[in-house]
């Protein structure tokens, strides 16, 4: 499954209204630590196809989103169900930790 752009103007439809767990990455251009991460989230997109929904967020274009859920750092990766955050993932780990949260939640 394609990677979805969440921004400001569309997260309500694409995460509070989603019919399926949704992982956001928050990230920016110019984080190291947000490029190292980047193809481990590719992967979860095709392997969780279907069960979840990701989508990336540049928090330099999207600061109200980002300000909403007290992102302070990146990348910052939400896991939210029914509209509700249930976990936050901080930094870049590895994609073992990404799959224990996710499977947390579906």
């Amino acid at each position: 499954m394609a990677i979805v752009q969440i921004t400001d103007n569309n997260f309500n439809d694409e995460v509070l209204q989603s019919d399926k767990p949704v992982l956001i990455d928050f990230w920016a251009e110019w984080c190291g630590p947000c490029r190292m991460i980047a193809p481990i989230v590719e992967e979860l997109s095709n392997e969780y196809d279907g069960k979840l929904k990701v989508g990336k967020l540049d928090v330099d274009q999207n600061q109200q989103t980002a300000i909403k859920y007290g992102v302070r750092s990146i990348p910052t990766v939400l896991l939210l169900k029914d509209g509700e955050v249930k976990d936050t993932i901080i930094g870049a780990v590895p994609k073992s930790i990404f799959t224990e949260k996710i499977n947390s939640v579906l």
